[in-house]
């Protein structure tokens, strides 16, 4: 007998949500009473940016809203799409209006994919009413969508689902007829919260996960197909976490390990490190900003900071992966324990706005180093003074211009290693006031 169901549309399709009351999840952007949720009801949409994670229903929003509208809807993808399908698009979007009064609805999936020329094709058309756009986009519209036309949009954000709303749509696709109800799959509780938390806010994964058991798990006696935890996590895998190592996931998450060892946080360091490194993230970028870090935020508080951020590069680039990672989680634990100090940044800082300003005075002739003969009579290291000489190691003479006499960039802090600094320089400043007394 020819069983039809390879022939069906796949499980996350045939559960698609066809109206808002079926919508799960997005309570904040499309609940009741909601401003995007009210423009809907009453045909009333305008242009939007749809911001979200795979699998949080951008997709099945449009598909709403197309079902509500009395406009025209045309759907189209960026990754099938060129410039020239665009503007064909956009031409039938201005006659239809001015042949029917109608406007066009017109879906963009995945339009962080069209680059800045051809999204500039929009704007006249949204700009006149001839189409109200909907883009549905992964990645920060901040940065992959034209400002000209973010600026006629409002952006929505969709967040990854949370596991309480994949289990509710995970019970539905196996009660629902036009999901696994003739399957007679069953999952026991423990089994449907443990899937709803690896799907990591997406309901595609979920949905995929089930199709798979309702085909490869064998019907029991009672022609059930009973799920043992062994089964799901054949289906499973290793679940791989959501990251582009050259999209914002990747700035967010370096931020977050940046953050953590700052507010010496060891155990949330070793988590975003672990983070990255499982993702695929390059473990000798992880080393960079750890040097970075040694330098930035410990600074001199901790002298060693920098050392061990440098030797767990090396042993990364020595060892590899994965061995290298314990060298890279070492220094993260070392760091975010480490005093805090960026006196040395502070120091750069007001250095560096003094260069920029441009009033450079020359170098000071005493610290000049007279090199030849015309150097020396020009006066090239002239009122010079060895600290070798001096019985302290300290010689009373003026290492700046006179122009930035005074002028304090480096000021340690009270801790760590800083505080003996501190001292030091409390004490090095004595005895040259001691010394021009004395003068």
């Amino acid at each position: 007998m020819f069983d039809d169901r390879s022939a069906r549309p796949p499980l996350a399709e045939r559960m698609r949500p066809a109206i808002l009351e079926e919508f799960i999840g997005q309570d904040e952007i499309v609940g009741p009473e909601t401003l995007l949720r009210r423009s809907i009801e009453s045909d009333e949409l305008r242009s939007i940016i749809l911001w979200g994670p795979p699998g949080s229903g951008k997709t099945t929003l449009a598909r709403i809203i197309a079902a509500r509208t009395s406009a025209r809807f045309v759907s189209f993808s960026a990754v099938l799409s060129g410039i020239k399908e665009v503007q064909q698009v956009m031409r039938s979007a201005e006659e239809h209006r001015r042949a029917y009064g109608r406007r066009t609805v017109l879906f963009v999936d995945e339009i962080h994919r069209f680059n800045r020329a051809q999204q500039d094709a929009f704007l006249p058309y949204v700009e006149r009413g001839d189409i109200i756009l909907i883009g549905a986009t992964t990645e920060n519209p901040s940065f992959e969508v034209n400002s000209a036309l973010l600026s006629r949009s409002r952006v929505y954000v969709l967040r990854p689902l949370q596991p309480a709303h994949i289990e509710a749509l995970i019970r539905r696709a196996l009660s629902d007829q036009r999901g696994l109800a003739d399957s007679l799959l069953e999952l026991p509780d423990e089994l449907i919260a443990h899937l709803a938390r690896a799907s990591q806010g997406d309901a595609r994964v979920a949905y995929n996960v089930l199709e798979l058991l309702a085909s490869a798990v064998p019907a029991g006696p009672d022609r059930i197909r009973h799920v043992r935890p062994e089964d799901l996590s054949d289906a499973l895998q290793r679940p791989s976490p959501r990251y582009d190592a050259t999209g914002e996931e990747h700035f967010n998450l370096i931020s977050a390990l940046h953050k953590s060892l700052r507010n010496s946080d060891p155990q949330a360091a070793v988590y975003w490190l672990v983070r990255m490194l499982e993702s695929g993230e390059d473990p000798l970028y992880i080393a960079r900003r750890m040097v970075r870090f040694a330098s930035e935020d410990a600074g001199l508080a901790d002298p060693q900071a920098l050392g061990i951020a440098l030797a767990a590069k090396d042993a990364v680039h020595f060892l590899g992966m994965p061995e290298g990672a314990l060298a890279l989680a070492e220094a993260a634990v070392y760091l975010a324990c480490s005093p805090r100090s960026n006196a040395i940044t502070i120091a750069y800082e007001e250095a560096a706005a003094d260069v920029r300003s441009g009033a450079n005075p020359p170098v000071p002739y005493h610290l000049r180093n007279p090199s030849t003969g015309l150097m020396a009579r020009l006066g090239y290291g002239e009122g010079y003074l060895s600290a070798h000489d001096t019985e302290e190691g300290v010689a009373e003479m003026d290492c700046l211009p006179v122009e930035l006499a005074g002028r304090c960039y480096y000021r340690p802090t009270e801790r760590g290693f800083e505080k003996t600094l501190r001292e030091r320089l409390a004490g090095l400043a004595a005895i040259r006031g001691r010394t021009r007394d004395q003068r």
